[in-house]
């Protein structure tokens, strides 16, 4: 496999290109009732239900920091409106390879539609 290094990067069709160091490390979509399962992922080589509410995230490619990235995550109920009843993905551990998180909206509950988006640099 080649490397290919560059500053920015621009999709062919935009008008705007973006800083390499902005673009996700990671990220997933996954249903996280009854058996959990990832519905479309980069970087992301599995899910593990860790409780009610509760997933642990682990990467394909490490972070370069158990502590130095970023995160942001969603939890809902909504089937085909991702955005119904969000909640905020709350991280309870995180480190080089694995992120884990809780839904904490008042009490913990498997919701049907979850995301979550590391930024940072990979190891």
């Amino acid at each position: 496999m080649s490397t290919l290094k560059v500053t920015n990067i621009q999709a062919t069709g935009e008008t705007a290109s973006r800083a390499v160091s902005g673009v996700a490390a990671a990220w997933v979509n996954f249903n996280g009732t009854g058996t959990i399962a990832i519905r479309d992922s980069v970087n992301v080589a599995s899910l593990t239900d860790t409780g009610t509410g509760n997933t642990t995230v682990t990467v394909s490619s490490a972070m370069s920091s158990a502590v130095n990235y970023s995160t942001v995550g969603n939890a809902g109920n909504g089937g085909t409106n991702p955005g119904d009843a969000a909640t905020a993905s709350n991280p309870i551990t995180s480190t080089t390879s694995h992120h884990e998180t809780s839904d904490n909206a008042g009490a913990n509950a498997d919701r049907g539609h979850n995301s979550l988006i590391l930024h940072g640099d990979l190891a």
